[in-house]
């Protein structure tokens, strides 16, 4: 047994007691992973294992079953090879199921799997690295600790990763029913959202400040308790984490600030409390007054408008408004169901925002692979099971009916159909349990709608309606009890669930005017919450065009029930998951006080019993999971026969069958059955002869090649030989040219030296008739000429050196072969693309680079490979500098490395951050990207950052391009400031002129400053006086305004009613001092001894 104990399948004593010991067995040995078949099982180590490195990594690409251990990155493995067609089918849609009840590691297998299918498709590009930060910002938001798991799924997610070929190009996340109730309520010995401690641990003092925060134990939501010292790091550090996932995948920073401040706002709705008046209306606790203005500056609403919201209902009948006060639970409700369902749209937006940053961006006719990865919450079974433990359970009884669909039910039907010989393996059917719960019109869900939609029913009704109509159903009991409880026996057991409050849950209302509160708020991010449309499966849709306000019966008559969308979104799941390829990862819990090293016998082996793994193990040990027709088979393994035109028949599938060496198979009457160790065999069959293929291939295109390579160098011979010959003819015309150049310069010497000789000057006679012009020498011009240097020939366009180029000064016979136009092209479309990227940094990133008006010492502006790798020749090892991208707009790091330099590109992100490609972590600047390299090591190989490089030369630094367009870009922000000053107000000037002695100009006296004219001050009349004051202050207020303005622009945004938010933090502060200072004067008087009484006679 020990030789085969990697796959439970291959066990020999087949019973619940050698399972148990043989899983144990290997729990104890670390060995968290068995087969089952084709089905992983995985056991919880609550422990750090090293089975998750680079080196295992690469070990599970493209490897064999037999010759690995079990592993997930082998799950994932082949699914991704399945999807390409390598494992013995053809192409086609995979997913994965990973299932098991809470606690059991569902969320760590599924970041498993998700990096592994990133490692097999890496193609270098960062959409790789924003998919693997999707899981840690959705666990931020929708994952919180209870009394099973620390960091237990509060919602489901089906990851769908779109491929085309062997890449990834896109990713769609879809969610299910978020637990919302966890935000105002969480029972003993469980924690709110993550989110909420991570910000509380990891925001800085500042930031508090700004989104209005006080200490944690203040706040309700969070039952008046933090976490313990040491974790507070911990969740500091997961702030930081969370923060650089959104950065990563591309939120704005607008956006994150106002998604902050809106769950700062949340925290501070939850210490709303209210108190009744003398004339029994509502109003907001004394104590209590600064956390309402708070919410209001938080949310961006009014506070009159939000507390008539929390206080009063608003129904319009006939045309005219109805106001129907509250009493303190409607209105504690009231204020509780704004908090939920302003988180959940929140969380809704996060995914909608995922979803559209992650898309593909390519034409939507083309086809695209797909891989699902189904991570939904585990079976629970609480001690209070409520709306959201019924909905979470029906889900895992949905599961549950797909394995068995696939394992058992549709394998056994299709054993009869084709007359199998096969003993049929009995197993525990659940669809009578989702008929109890799916069933129309008598379901459970359906009778909840029905009673949902009567404004008077009340959980009771409910309970009594389903006592009365299930009685008799084996899988329903009836609870005694003055409360509303009833219990389901589901596939993993019996489960009582307390129905207070599921009419309420399932029907979800938002006030009309609530609604329309925030659709109208100030920050954009609400009102793009409350304006969005909900789906049919309950995902938010937030609207591209122009936010108008929809009436009031929004709520009333056209939206689903929680209960109706949760069963429409699960039925688009099935179909998602029965139209692919399905992969199971069975997870297992070994003991349910998270310990490592401990297994709880008992809960191992329940677990074992409802998820059917004993009939498991039978059915994938006597049974045939690849059941292929014989069109199919044909198709695939033709090859074999190496006949074409091979008829697709069963007769080929046997012959084909035939020469191979597999056993064990059967035929049937359309189909062939084999085991799942076959397809494997047949892959390696296929993968021998593509290797074979290959090799011919090879051979072939090195005869093709080396053909096409002898015709292009007898063509460069020929094209040689002719230039020599023409280069002879050419030297043989130039010293025949030089010949008669030679002949002609000695005859104009002769005549020169001719017309040089010395002459007798002759006697004037009388002029008898006018003479006649002398004619000139030609030679006499000639001798005047300057001798002109030879202008020399312009080189081709093709040769001339670019910024982007590495290689042009070589001698490059193709393109000297291929002619001059198509370089000219060349050089053309590359001066396009330099002038673009010059016009992407003048108008984007001069001033995020400048640092106080001058470039950094590694920035060298826009230098070749060749130049970068020539300037880190002699450098150091770690010595770095940082260029222009070529040809596209971005940057790449240069590293003198041990060998040879390595180059990194640097990516832009859609929302300014600066990510170095395959890093998974994003920068607000290149000087924090360089900063933070110098201490964290750049991956593969973890290269750190030392020494800057240098510029070639100190006085025409390699930047010198792009550092007039920085002086200019300053320059013409000075003279916009300069022209802003200059010009004072004339009629302030005549105003003074005015009342100015004699011999003053008033145009000089308004330049200085007033402590330095007091000649203008004291002859100023109280009048004019109290207007220079008054247009002083507005000048003062003006330039204060214009300080923060240009603060905000230069820094990260703030809250669009910070200020309000500030002073309601004050307020808040004041009012617990005060109350503080009450209790103890309270107590110390309490505690204060009294006087004696003196007695009235004395």
């Amino acid at each position: 047994m020990e030789e085969h104990q990697e796959d439970l399948a291959s066990l020999s004593d087949l019973d619940e007691k050698s399972l148990l010991e043989s899983l144990t067995c290997r729990f104890n040995q670390n060995r968290i992973y068995t087969y089952i078949g084709d089905i992983l099982v995985a056991v919880n180590p609550f422990k750090y294992l090293p089975l998750y490195e680079k080196e295992v990594s690469e070990k599970y690409k493209c490897h064999e079953k037999n010759s690995l251990p079990p592993h997930i990155f082998a799950v994932a493995d082949r699914a991704y090879q399945s999807m390409l067609g390598r494992l013995g089918t053809g192409p086609k849609n995979q997913c994965i199921v990973i299932s098991g009840e809470s606690g059991a590691g569902k969320t760590e297998s599924t970041k498993h799997l998700l990096r592994q299918l990133m490692e097999l498709c890496r193609a270098n590009s960062q959409l790789e690295q924003q998919i693997l930060q999707v899981n840690p910002l959705l666990e931020a938001f929708g994952n919180a600790q209870t009394v099973m798991n620390d960091n237990s799924s509060r919602f489901g997610k089906y990851i769908q990763l779109r491929f085309q070929n062997s890449s990834v190009k896109g990713a769609k996340i879809n969610e299910y029913l978020l637990e919302k109730s966890r935000v105002v309520h969480q029972d003993e010995g469980e924690r709110n959202f993550h989110i909420f401690y991570c910000m509380l641990a990891g925001i800085s003092p500042q930031d508090k400040e700004m989104y209005g925060l006080l200490e944690p134990t203040q706040y309700r939501y969070l039952n008046g308790r933090f976490i313990q010292d040491d974790m507070v790091k911990h969740w500091s550090t997961k702030f930081g984490e969370v923060s650089n996932a959104m950065d990563m995948v591309g939120f704005q920073e607008r956006e994150k600030v106002d998604m902050m401040t809106i769950l700062a706002g949340v925290l501070s709705l939850g210490n709303i409390t209210f108190e009744i008046t003398d004339s029994d209306a509502l109003k907001v606790t004394e104590k209590c007054r600064g956390w309402l203005k708070a919410t209001a500056g938080q949310f961006g609403v009014q506070e009159e408008d939000l507390l008539r919201c929390l206080t009063c209902t608003m129904s319009v009948t006939r045309g005219e408004s109805i106001y129907r006060l509250h009493n303190q639970q409607q209105a504690e409700d009231a204020r509780d169901s704004i908090a939920k369902v302003v988180y959940g749209r929140v969380f809704g937006w996060i995914v909608s925002k995922i979803n559209e940053l992650l898309a593909h961006t390519q034409d939507s006719d083309v086809e695209f692979s797909e891989i699902g990865i189904l991570d939904i919450f585990g079976f629970e079974n609480f001690g209070v099971n409520r709306f959201e433990q019924l909905c979470i359970n029906l889900a895992n009884e949905q599961l549950q009916y797909f394995f068995n669909h696939h394992i058992f039910l549709m394998e056994q039907n299709e054993y009869k159909e084709e007359g199998i010989q096969w003993e049929t393996i009995t197993f525990k059917d659940n669809k009578p349990i989702l008929d109890l719960f799916l069933t129309k019109p008598i379901g459970i869900l359906s009778l909840l709608d029905e009673q949902s939609a009567f404004p008077q029913a009340t959980d009771g009704n409910f309970v009594d309606k389903l006592n009365s109509k299930f009685k008799a159903n084996p899988h329903y009991d009836v609870v005694r009890s003055h409360c509303p409880l009833f219990a389901i026996v589901h596939y993993a057991g019996k489960v009582q669930y307390n129905a207070s409050g599921f009419l309420e849950k399932n029907r979800d209302n938002i006030p009309a005017n609530i609604r329309t509160l925030f659709i109208n708020s100030i920050t954009p991010l609400l009102s793009v919450l409350f304006s969005a449309t909900i789906s049919r499966t309950g995902t938010l849709m937030p609207r591209r065009a122009k936010l108008q306000i929809v009436d009031d019966n929004f709520n009333s008559t056209r939206k689903q029930s929680v209960g109706a969308q949760f069963k429409h979104s699960l039925a688009v799941l099935m179909e998602k998951m029965f139209a692919a390829n399905p992969h199971f990862v069975r997870c297992i819990k070994p003991n349910s006080s998270k310990l490592p090293d401990l297994v709880d016998s008992k809960l191992v082996m329940d677990q074992l019993r409802y998820n059917g793994l004993l009939e498991t193990i039978r059915i994938r040990k006597e049974g045939f999971s690849w059941r292929p027709p014989f069109k199919e088979f044909a198709q695939r393994y033709n090859i074999l026969l190496l006949k074409p035109n091979l008829p697709l028949d069963k007769e080929s599938c046997l012959s084909i069958l035939n020469t191979t060496e597999l056993s064990g198979w059967k035929c049937g009457s359309s189909r062939l059955f084999f085991k799942y160790w076959h397809q494997e065999e047949l892959a390696g069959v296929l993968q021998r002869l593509g290797k074979a293929a290959v090799v011919i291939q090879k051979n072939y295109r090195a005869v093709s090649c080396r053909r096409r390579f002898l015709v292009l160098m007898a063509e460069v011979r020929r094209q040689r030989q002719a230039q020599r010959e023409q280069e002879e003819r050419e030297e043989e015309e130039r010293r025949r040219q030089q010949l008669l150049e030679e002949e002609e310069r000695n005859r104009r010497m002769l005549m020169e030296q001719e017309n040089n000789r010395p002459v007798s000057l002759p006697v004037p006679l009388p002029r008898t008739r006018k003479p006649q012009p002398r004619p000139r020498s030609i030679l006499t011009g000639v001798t005047q000429v300057s001798h002109l240097a030879p202008v020399p020939r312009p080189r081709s366009k093709l040769f001339e050196a670019t910024p982007f180029d590495n290689y042009l000064n070589e001698n490059n016979e193709v393109i000297k072969l291929f002619g001059q136009p198509a370089g000219e092209e060349w050089a053309k479309e590359k001066r396009k693309k330099r002038n673009n990227t010059i016009r992407w940094f003048k108008e984007t990133q001069v001033r995020k680079v400048a640092q106080n008006g001058t470039f950094p010492c590694w920035f060298h502006g826009m230098i070749t490979r060749r130049q970068a790798e020539d300037l880190l020749t002699d450098k150091p090892l770690g010595c770095f500098l940082i260029r222009v991208g070529q040809s596209r707009e971005g940057y790449t790091l240069t590293y003198r490395g041990v060998s040879r330099c390595r180059h990194y590109m640097i990516e832009m992100q859609t929302n300014g951050k600066y990510v170095i490609l395959g890093e998974d972590r994003a920068h607000s600047s290149l000087p924090d990207l360089v900063q933070y390299h110098t201490q964290v090591g750049i991956k593969p190989l973890m290269d750190l950052l030392t020494m800057p490089c240098g510029q070639r030369s100190n006085h025409e630094p390699d930047y010198e391009e792009l550092k007039a367009m920085m002086v200019h870009a300053a320059a013409e922000n000075t003279e916009a400031g300069a022209d802003g000053a200059e010009d004072p107000d004339h009629v302030h000037l005549e105003l003074q002129r005015l009342f100015l002695p004699p011999g003053q100009n008033p145009g000089l006296e308004a330049h200085k400053p007033p402590g330095q004219n007091p000649g203008l001050e004291a002859h100023k009349p109280p009048v004019l006086k109290r207007v220079s004051d008054r247009r002083r202050r507005i000048e003062a207020a003006e330039m204060e305004h214009r300080t923060e303005r240009e603060a905000e622009l230069k820094g990260r945004p703030v809250p669009r009613l910070y200020p309000s938010i500030r002073l309601a933090m004050r307020e808040i502060q004041q009012i617990q001092q005060k109350f503080s200072d009450s209790q103890e004067q309270a107590s110390a008087s309490s505690h204060r001894p009294q006087a004696p009484r003196k007695d009235k006679d004395s």
